[in-house]
């Protein structure tokens, strides 16, 4: 259905539900959202495991024929019903044509990551020439380090979240000790205030502004991975080149979650994977962004064939010949399964864009957060009453899909007592559940069935702590 122009994602669903003369909780408001929902037929290009099929199930709390409540899409993305189709052909075209293969066919392997990257550059918003399909995220973090932090006696820290994603943070750590720099004097990390449990975008400017001068690269994730928080990487980008920063983002969390441009913006370099938002399946082939402005200027410290120009590649002439830009980053030819995985969930993107997505997923996540806060919150009346506190913003503009949810009973309980009744979520320690209706093939009514459970499930969690 349409938004209501400049109402919050509560407003709207508070007036569908007063047109269908329902409750906000009322099933009938969900089922009228899917009915309404323009991307509702993408869902059918997934397969959704069944209840049936997940670990840790007690049959006696599910009926084992439904489809499960999926939410982990952060994780890991659903199975496009294409990627075993794709997978297949060029199994049969290994074993029809060997190593003719290369140069035959719609996807020819020495080409492969080529023939869909288009499709890639669209979701991050990006020219084709500034991405290349390639390795992994952490990998190709490591090989854009070398090429941009370039420390020196005045400039040598690298400003990053605090809590960033374990792999950055020992990425950034040691890239700092191979120059032989000191991590404790040279990694600049950026905390929360006390009490709070996400960044304020006025505290990461004032410390680009008052560290800038001493920064060579500033890290930040697009789409923080434990809180949840969608950082303004336009604004931090800004202000990182205006004290001379090169300015880079981990976009794990972010593309196919939140609308990138990352070519308008001028970003320097990203990376991210494609398992989680982008449904190419676990290890699969990572992306990479540097802007055409430096595609002549920053080149690659490490070098492989697959870096060489095309047209002259495969005279074997050890005269390098240097892609400009990411391509000259590229070390050698991707497995053309991972290809194929990535390009069937390229194609359901294709079939819409960004911004519809994201239009979806702010009524989606929002339609959670209410539920959440109708049925769980803190109630002062009734301490013993089992309650759930959203830590990702509720500002619509400084999140993705994702709610984190901390509890008031212990976090492993409820996570145990979910997966028991076919809910597909993640804990990540301390003490919080990653909650992510994914628009591309989440509904509304998984949002609903989710809040049912939880229901039930923060009574058997009360009812084991006592």
């Amino acid at each position: 259905m349409e938004l209501l122009n400049c109402t919050s994602p509560a407003m709207i669903l508070e007036h569908t539900a007063s047109v269908l003369g329902c409750s906000i909780l009322d099933q009938k408001l969900a089922l009228h959202l899917d009915e309404h929902d323009a991307l509702q037929h993408l869902r059918q290009h997934f397969l959704v495991p069944k209840v049936k099929d997940l670990p840790c199930i007690d049959f006696s709390c599910v009926d084992e024929k439904e489809e499960c409540v999926y939410l982990v899409g952060n994780s890991l993305g659903l199975q496009p019903k294409n990627v075993k189709t794709y997978i297949n052909e060029e199994l049969d075209k290994w074993h029809k044509m060997g190593v003719h293969g290369h140069f035959e066919g719609s996807r020819p392997w020495a080409l492969g990551d080529e023939c869909i990257v288009d499709l890639m550059a669209k979701v991050v918003g990006a020219k084709v020439e500034e991405v290349a399909l390639m390795n992994a995220l952490t990998v190709n973090l490591h090989l854009l380090l070398l090429s941009f932090y370039k420390p020196t006696s005045s400039r040598h820290k690298i400003l990053i979240e605090a809590k960033a994603f374990p792999s950055d943070h020992y990425a950034v750590e040691s890239q700092i000790q191979l120059r032989g720099q000191d991590p404790q004097k040279s990694m600049l990390l950026m905390h929360p205030r006390e009490g709070e449990e996400t960044l304020r975008m006025e505290d990461i400017i004032s410390t680009i502004e008052k560290e800038g001068d001493s920064i060579a690269v500033i890290l930040f994730s697009g789409v923080q991975y434990y809180t949840g928080q969608l950082f303004d990487m336009p604004a931090i980008t800004q202000a990182g080149h205006k004290k001379g920063c090169f300015v880079g983002f981990d976009l794990a969390h972010a593309v196919g979650n939140a609308e990138l441009y990352l070519h308008d913006w001028e970003v320097d370099f990203a990376c991210w994977c494609t398992y989680k938002y982008m449904n190419s399946g676990a290890g699969s082939l990572a992306g990479a962004f540097i802007h055409e402005k430096h595609a002549n200027t920053v080149q690659p410290v490490l070098i492989g064939w697959w870096g060489h120009e095309m047209k002259t590649r495969f005279l074997m002439d050890n005269k390098l010949q240097l892609s400009p830009g990411i391509n000259g980053y590229r070390i050698s030819n991707p497995s053309i399964l991972l290809v194929c995985a990535l390009q069937a969930s390229l194609e359901i993107f294709n079939q819409t864009s960004m911004k519809a997505l994201r239009k979806k997923s702010v009524l989606l996540t929002g339609y959670l957060e209410c539920l959440i806060k109708q049925c769980y919150t803190k109630d002062e009346s009734d301490p013993q009453k089992p309650y759930v506190k959203i830590i990702t913003p509720s500002n619509v503009a400084e999140r993705g899909c994702q709610l984190s949810l901390a509890f008031s009973v212990p976090i492993k309980t409820v996570y145990k007592e979910l997966e028991k009744r076919g809910v597909a979520c993640d804990m990540r320690e301390p003490n919080v559940l990653r909650i992510a209706p994914v628009p591309l093939y989440n509904s509304f009514s998984d949002v609903y069935r989710f809040i049912n459970i939880l229901g039930s499930v923060l009574t058997a969690s009360q009812n084991e702590q006592a």
